[in-house]
């Protein structure tokens, strides 16, 4: 039995570490908005090494370790969306930043936008949101993500 509640105190340590992308949730300070900055940051020194669907793949993937990792801090935190979980704005502005050019200028429009969909939460944002369950957790980002995309993609198509 012992090494059961070992096993059990280590996954839950790792879906922490994951959750809370290397406890940058934990920040006292705008947990979220800390989360979205670091999924920037690190787009701008991965992005030029992979292309766009492995891009696209890696978020996806994201998206669903997002999913294993939020239904365990909900459960053991005992939290409808806990705002330690930033796994899912990272998933969120990496959506942002889909096919964004390798610029700082368009990353930060990119994470302004989302910033703005995700505090917000227009219409859709919010129904996904209101869900009490890991997959809401992720899918209020996820298309706080894909609306940042959307308009961030318009003003890349008119800037032209």
């Amino acid at each position: 039995m012992p090494s059961r509640i070992l096993s059990i105190r280590m996954n839950l340590k790792l879906a922490e570490i994951i959750g809370t992308v290397f406890y940058v949730g934990r920040s006292p300070v705008a947990p979220g908005t800390m989360g979205s900055a670091v999924a920037l940051l690190v787009w701008y020194f991965l992005k030029p090494a992979i292309i766009d669907p492995l891009f696209l793949l890696i978020t996806g993937g994201l998206f669903f370790i997002g999913i294993a990792v939020s239904t365990v801090l909900i459960d053991a935190w005992n939290e409808k969306d806990p705002s330690a979980i930033v796994i899912d704005e990272w998933v969120g502005m990496w959506i942002s930043l889909y096919l964004v050019p390798h610029e700082i200028l368009w990353g930060l429009i990119a994470f302004l936008f989302f910033r703005l969909f995700d505090i917000f939460k227009p219409g859709p944002v919010q129904n996904f949101d209101d869900m009490d369950d890991a997959i809401g957790v992720m899918m209020d980002d996820v298309v706080a993500g894909i609306l940042s995309c959307l308009v961030t993609q318009s003003l890349l198509f008119f800037n032209q």
